[in-house]
């Protein structure tokens, strides 16, 4: 699932109505990713920083970021994003 934000600002998220473990990838305005949130706990409330000014977050199943190599600093293409 992908969040959108709608302006560049420090954001929070949190796992409480999600039964599966996620990585949330942290999106800069420009598509790259800021920071990794891996394998988060589900059904937490426990808050998950982005660490930076952030336009969006990008929810992918758990453990799927180390899986593929995605790291902080790589592009992530999309609309929502400038190049």
């Amino acid at each position: 699932m992908l969040f959108d934000f709608g302006r560049n600002d420090e954001v929070a998220m949190w796992m409480q109505n999600t039964y599966i473990p996620l990585d949330m990838l942290f999106i800069r305005r420009d598509g790259t990713i800021a920071r990794i949130a891996a394998n988060t706990e589900p059904l937490s409330t426990r808050t998950i920083p982005s660490g930076e000014p952030v336009l969006g977050v990008l929810e992918i199943n758990g453990g799927e970021s180390a899986k593929r190599g995605i790291a902080a600093g790589d592009r992530v293409e999309h609309s929502l994003f400038a190049r």
